[in-house]
Parts: C-alpha cells; structure tokens; sequence
C-alpha cells in the first residue's frame, strides 16, 4: 500500500486536477497525443445533427411498438453494492424488463407515470444495457447484428473518425444511455478507450486517475440481482449462488465529501448536452445525471500491448488478495 500510495501522490504533483477543454474536435494526429498522455479531455464541437431531433415524441414515434431492454431497481443503483434484506451486501445487478420506448419515457421523472402490474411508483428506470446496444463488435466485422434500436441507428455515427484514425480500428460497441436524475452510475473503471456525447440534458461525472484505484477500496461481493417473483410482486435482491464473487468498489458516492481517503484527489466535470468526454482506460468514473438525460458512447478496446494493460493492473492489485466483503451494514460500507 505504501507503494501505490506513493504512485499516486507523485502522479498528482505531476498532473494536478486539471481537465483540458477542447473548443473544436481533434484532428486525428491530436487525438493520439491525447491517447498517449491518457487523461481527461471535455470536446465541444463534435457534431451530430441528427440527434438534435430527439425529444421524446420523435424517439416514440421512431421506435414504434418495438420493446427495449430496460433496467429497473427500487433505488436506481444498478451494477452496486447494496445490502440485501439478510443484512449482507451484494454486487446487485438490475433486472430488466421489456416495453415500448413510449411506456419508458413516461415513468422517467419529466415524464406522466404509467404504472405496468407489478411496478413500484419509486422503482427507477434507466436505459443502460449497453455492451453493444446500437452497434456491436459484430457490425463492424460484418455479421449480423440486430439491435433494439435499429430505428436509431440512422441517427447515430458508427465511428468516431478522428478516434478510429487515431487508433487504427472501430469501435467495440456504441451504446445509448437515457435516464434521469434518480439513477446513479457507481464508481468503476472500464478497460477501453471511452468517448461520450451528451445529447440531451447533462452528466457530472467524479473522476479518479489509475493511480488512486487503491481509494475506492475494492472488495469481492457475492453476486445478486432485482428480481420480482411474480409479475405484480415488488423487486427483490436474490443472491446468485452460480455466479462468482464480483471484484467492486466499496465506496458508494466518492462525490460526497469525506468518503474518499484525504489522500485522493476527485476531479468533478459536467458533460452538457452537445459535449463531449474523452475518458482513457482505467480511469475511475462515477457518474450524476440531470432529469432525463440522453447520452451515446464509443468504446474502442484499449491497446493490451506494451505496459498499459500490466500497469493498470498492477495498480489495482492482485483480486485474490481482496478481502470478501462480510460487512452486514450499509453505514459500514465506506469503511471496509
């Protein structure tokens, strides 16, 4: 621990907290520079017209009759540590529930709630299921590949070309994100190259570089997901005994002052609609969002050559020296 804490105490002196803002979108020479130095940028500029058409009626009428995925939880914490009614917590995934565009739209907050038989008025619902959801690793290789949101895909670039130039290869996935202010993205970080547009609304994001992943206190949970028994009982966690343990952070909202170690140093950045972030692998992100939200993001797999892949590795430690997480009080989750 005294090493890492080291690392990160001598990167901060070296970058600060700064997050360079870009006023027009990079060439693709530009871009590699911003690759190889791996920090934050906030991109305005980058254009995409056709999404300027999305308010909810256009996205309705697009989408039709045609049902999407749709994560739902009591508390609008998916893929979180939550504590189940045994006491215990979990790495809680979301369940997910199928319905048209139209019947989403309504249950988020700027919207009239339409209740289904078996929903909650409180449970919250976030379109997040992402892994491909517009285009897939499989629409760049030339298969086949259907998405939900076909209907969309006209609207919606299938590349970056300043980053796939930059980068020598497309994207791994595009995915649409819409929201609204009571779901809540916990703090990870994600093996890939990430640029993420705002469309509608906007995104606070609390950043942490590589070097302070030690402050996110990452422990090994036991798997659960939200899951109704009956189609008009309430969500329920149900433990997963299947599924292995997941490797998580135990800190709920590193945005909130004194959760984090006082060594950490957060960085806060608001995405507004039509900006842009660039996020490079391994970065911690945990992210707040403003009443129905709409966002869309390119992840193009980080480069596992070289000493990118070991580093970040070697920085969050070895997951077999996690503790598991026994800690049955949700009040003692920033302590574990």
């Amino acid at each position: 621990m005294a090493s890492l804490r080291w690392f990160s105490s001598e990167y901060h002196d070296l970058n600060g907290t700064a997050v360079a803002v870009l006023p027009e979108p990079p060439t693709s020479l530009q871009f590699s520079q911003l690759v190889h130095i791996s920090r934050p940028v906030l991109i305005q500029g980058v254009e995409m017209s056709s999404t300027r058409l999305w308010d909810n009626h256009y996205l309705a009428a697009a989408m039709g009759k045609t049902d999407i995925s749709v994560a739902v939880t009591p508390n609008g914490r998916a893929d979180a540590v939550t504590q189940g009614s045994d006491g215990k917590l979990y790495f809680a995934e979301p369940g997910v529930e199928k319905m048209p565009m139209s019947e989403f739209l309504s249950r988020l907050s700027g919207g009239t709630t339409i209740l289904k038989l078996g929903a909650d008025d409180s449970d919250v619902y976030y379109l997040q299921s992402q892994n491909g959801n517009i285009f897939s690793s499989r629409f760049y290789e030339g298969a086949s590949d259907i998405s939900e949101f076909e209907a969309l895909r006209a609207d919606i670039p299938s590349e970056i070309s300043w980053c796939s130039e930059a980068l020598g290869k497309s994207p791994d996935a595009v995915n649409l994100w819409i929201g609204d202010r009571k779901s809540v993205t916990s703090i990870h970080s994600d093996p890939y190259e990430n640029i993420y547009h705002v469309v509608r609304g906007s995104k606070h994001f609390t950043l942490l570089p590589p070097t302070e992943g030690w402050c996110v206190k990452e422990r090994m949970y036991p798997h659960g997901r939200w899951t109704r028994m009956i189609p008009t009982a309430p969500l329920t966690l149900v433990h997963s005994p299947d599924v292995p343990p997941i490797r998580w952070a135990s800190v709920i909202d590193p945005d909130i002052r004194g959760n984090l170690p006082p060594e950490a140093h957060p960085i806060g950045i608001t995405v507004n609609a039509g900006e842009t972030l660039y996020l490079p692998p391994g970065w911690w992100h945990h992210v707040r969002q403003a009443d129905d939200t709409i966002a869309l993001n390119w992840w193009y797999d980080m480069e596992m050559r070289g000493i990118s892949w070991v580093l970040l590795s070697f920085l969050r430690g070895e997951s077999n020296a996690l503790p598991d997480n026994e800690t049955t009080s949700s009040e003692q989750v920033e302590d574990a």
